[in-house]
Parts: C-alpha cells; sequence; structure tokens
C-alpha cells in the first residue's frame, strides 16, 4: 500500500535519521530468534521474499508505528503461518501447540547457510522490448492499491528522468499476493528535489529509485 505507515519516506514529524555507529545487527538476543525463526519457517511455508515484506509492512499504522523492527517481524511471520494453516489463533492465545504435528519439509542447520544467500536472482527471461530508454522524461502514476507496491508514495504523481534501465524484473506487487511473478522492466529514474519537495529543498538536491515500469507514464 502507498498509505501504510511503513511509507514514510518524506513525511514529516518523524525527526531526521540517526544512524547508529557500529550497530551490532541484534540489539537482543531475542531479535536473533525472531530472523532465525522466520528464516526457518519459509521452508515449510513456502512464501517468498516479497509474501514475506508484505505481512511485515501490511500492519495497522497504530501497530506498526509502536512496535520496533523485529517486532514487526515476529508479527508478519504470524501473520503469514496463519494464511498458511500452519499456527491457529488458539494455539497463538495459549503460546503452545495445541493439535498434532503436521508433516512438513523442515530447514536442516546444513542448509541455513545456502538459504540466507538465495533471495536472487531475480531477473528473468524478457517477454517484451522495454517502453522506457535513458533521458525519457517520466511521471509516476498516482496509485494506491490495497495491497502490497514497492512505489514510494511521495513520488506518486511527479516526473522524473530515466536514468538506467536495469533489466526485466519479478514484479512484487503481483509476487506478494501469489498472483505470479510477472516480470516487468525495472528502471532507476531521478527526480530533482525541488520537484518533490518544492522551493524549499535544497538546491541540487537529486533522489533516485527504482520503479517498475507499471509505476511509470509518458508525459
Amino acid at each position: 500500500m502507498t498509505d501504510g505507515a511503513q511509507d514514510m519516506g518524506g513525511v514529516k514529524g518523524f525527526g531526521p535519521v540517526e544512524p547508529e555507529p557500529n550497530e551490532p545487527v541484534f540489539h537482543r538476543e531475542w531479535e536473533r530468534r525472531a530472523f532465525a525463526l522466520t528464516l526457518a519457517m519459509g521452508k515449510p511455508g513456502g512464501w517468498n521474499l516479497d509474501m514475506s515484506r508484505s505481512a511485515r509492512e501490511n500492519r495497522p499504522n497504530n501497530e506498526y508505528l509502536s512496535m520496533s523492527y523485529y517486532q514487526i517481524w515476529l508479527a508478519g511471520l504470524e501473520t503469514l503461518m496463519k494464511e498458511g494453516n500452519l499456527i491457529s489463533e488458539d494455539e497463538i492465545e495459549a503460546q503452545q501447540s495445541l493439535y498434532p504435528p503436521k508433516s512438513l519439509p523442515v530447514l536442516s542447520s546444513a542448509d541455513v547457510e545456502k538459504t540466507l544467500h538465495q533471495r536472487g536472482p531475480t531477473e528473468r527471461i524478457v517477454r517484451a522490448p522495454a517502453r522506457f530508454k535513458p533521458g525519457d522524461r517520466v511521471r509516476m502514476r498516482t496509485i494506491n492499491p490495497p495491497t502490497h507496491t514497492r512505489l514510494p508514495r511521495y513520488v506518486c504523481g511527479h516526473t522524473a528522468v530515466v536514468e538506467r534501465v536495469i533489466g526485466y524484473h519479478v514484479f512484487p506487487d503481483s509476487n506478494a499476493i501469489d498472483k505470479g511473478e510477472d516480470p516487468q522492466w525495472l528502471y532507476t529514474v531521478v527526480f530533482d528535489g525541488r520537484e518533490l519537495w518544492g522551493p524549499a529543498a535544497q538546491a541540487g538536491t537529486k533522489v533516485s529509485i527504482d520503479a517498475w515500469e507499471p509505476y511509470m507514464e509518458t508525459i
């Protein structure tokens, strides 16, 4: 969705981004376990990366903003497991298994390293010519789908210049809702800062995003 709390790019009121020097991958042991559980359950669950990302982002605004990063991961995992009939609401309430175990594939310790590095590639065989080329001016469509999208809200309706044709890649909007990979052309497009935020933007500011072809229209 382009109006969810996760889509906060360019939104005022959240303060500056303050990177943590030498930030560890995990701040608490339970965060490490949350990551491990999400990785392990992908084997019996059979969901893809876009489904997993969508389950984390598709949370009520007040819930998303009140959770820490790995709390969101756990909430997303819970959603995926319920949708996949791997766990029931009463088991969540009881915090224990209440039914006989199901016969499902299990991630073995020997496969963990391979699983961690199997996220790509997402490029697919080209089925149609690219609609745009470097130097083309385009406008980002104004969309607000009720399902997953990677189009940031703050660029909707704004114009940009195509900088690079990346390739023909899996379309996350389709892949996240189990409608197939539906590959689309993927581009890097560049916005002038003043196009996005008006005359108050610092002169010379440029913003680049990677955008799939269905997000774009000719001017």
